[in-house]
């Protein structure tokens, strides 16, 4: 897998957890633990998304 199909891909997963956390915090009946465990999921899909994009190219 190339670089940027693996940026793009992990792109997508960040941008489905930010929705699966806007639902979440929107609906009364979710628990604060599933609100948590998507926000730092969401997080470690960033930071990989920051490390991947910080790593120089090899040409």
């Amino acid at each position: 897998m190339s670089l940027a199909s693996h940026l793009e891909e992990l792109q997508r997963k960040h941008g489905d957890v930010e929705r699966q956390l806007d639902e979440a915090m929107n609906h009364p009946s979710i628990d604060d633990l599933e609100i948590l465990a998507l926000k730092r999921r969401k997080l470690a899909l960033k930071d990989e998304i920051e490390k991947l994009k910080a790593k120089p190219t090899q040409h």
